[in-house]
């Protein structure tokens, strides 16, 4: 059962009903008080109503903004890859939407070198006003986070002195840590696309694929995917009629960047708001 109202079993409808009557002394308090917001908490302790009462009852103070400590260590090329950093975009652009100036600031610390890159690839889904509040520290990261974060609500390997009751720095029964991707998850395996045509390219090598454009508004559509390592790919337009061109004096449609089409397949189109050849 999903712990959704119309998807109660038994006994989650029996710890919805104990939730409810242990926090009766603050439920007036509350944001709300139906069903709906109360088994939002009951999920997020996986149905413990001790650890979902625990935490409700931290909402003592209304949190107008929160700041973010970002840990880019272990951040390599191997996360810059097109799907990523779309989806990334998009969740950022989805907050800055629905939480207007829920943000207070964000620290980074550990950022490698390529760093700049990473960042770059992002930034334009931000406001100016979100990226001010984005501040990158360096060595003594850890003293500008305790001017900014009480130490006892800091992890002691941030630098505070906060940690888990049986002694853990990293407070992993606060803190929900990422990982390794199980490959249960990995799209490459189950999206499962039949092609027309399977070419050959070597490294450094080049294939042009010729397509008659009739009219303007005409929609071209590409679906590809590569066998063991990226792509690039672009869109390019002759500017001369009945001739051959090098691809440095065509125009171009769409840029020419690279795809991690071994891992999930491109698919994409865009309209052409004029007739011609492209390739």
């Amino acid at each position: 059962m999903s712990g959704r109202i119309g998807d109660l079993s038994p006994k989650q409808a029996e710890i919805l009903a104990e939730f409810r009557e242990r926090i009766q002394d603050i439920l007036p308090s509350l944001p709300a008080q139906h069903d709906h917001y109360l088994l939002r908490w009951l999920r997020a302790r996986s149905f413990n109503v001790h650890k979902a009462e625990s935490m409700i009852r931290k909402l003592g103070k209304y949190i107008e903004s929160i700041t973010l400590i970002y840990d880019c260590e272990g951040l390599g090329l191997k996360h810059i890859w097109k799907p990523a950093i779309e989806t990334y975009g998009e969740i950022l652009t989805m907050f800055e939407d629905n939480y207007p100036e829920g943000l207070k600031r964000v620290f980074l610390i550990k950022a490698p070198k390529m760093f700049p890159v990473a960042y770059n690839l992002i930034k334009h889904f931000l406001c100016e006003e979100t990226r001010r509040k984005i501040i990158v520290l360096g060595s003594n990261w850890q003293e500008v986070l305790r001017e900014h974060i009480d130490p006892d609500q800091l992890p002691v390997v941030y630098g505070g002195t906060l940690t888990d009751p049986d002694g853990d720095p990293h407070c992993r029964t606060m803190i929900n840590f990422g990982g390794t991707v199980p490959k249960s998850y990995y799209v490459q395996d189950s999206v499962k696309v039949q092609y027309n045509k399977s070419v050959t390219i070597s490294r450094g090598s080049v294939i042009q694929l010729e397509f008659d454009v009739p009219a303007a508004s005409s929609l071209l559509r590409w679906q590809f995917a590569s066998d063991g390592a990226d792509i690039g790919f672009g869109v390019y337009k002759r500017t001369k009629e009945g001739s051959q061109q090098k691809i440095a004096d065509m125009q171009q449609v769409l840029p020419s960047e690279r795809y991690n089409a071994h891992l999930v397949p491109e698919d994409s189109c865009l309209t052409c708001p004029e007739p011609g050849v492209c390739k």
